[in-house]
């Protein structure tokens, strides 16, 4: 019996984050939803709760074709344009 695991090898390299602003009044927030059911409705209320709280604004919602595929690169350069941070992401 052949056990196959669909994890795949880890990266030799770490990736670091960006630090987080101390300031938020005028970030630019932006959403990007992968279409899951109501995950447009979470990460926009997420990102206007988080507005309302910081000073930042929502100024981009947009979403990509479905969950399972990367975002399209008119959207991405669309989001790297327009906003400073984006909230992306609705699991199961």
């Amino acid at each position: 019996m052949k056990i196959l695991s669909p994890e795949g090898p880890s990266p030799a390299t770490s990736t670091r984050l960006a630090p987080l602003a101390q300031d938020w009044s005028g970030v630019r927030i932006g959403v990007l939803e992968n279409r899951k059911p109501n995950a447009r409705l979470l990460l926009t209320t997420l990102a206007e709760r988080l507005a309302a709280r910081t000073g930042a604004r929502v100024t981009v919602i947009t979403e990509k074709a479905n969950a399972a595929v990367a975002g399209e690169p008119a959207v991405l350069e669309r989001l790297r344009r327009e906003v400073d941070v984006v909230i992306t992401g609705s699991g199961d």
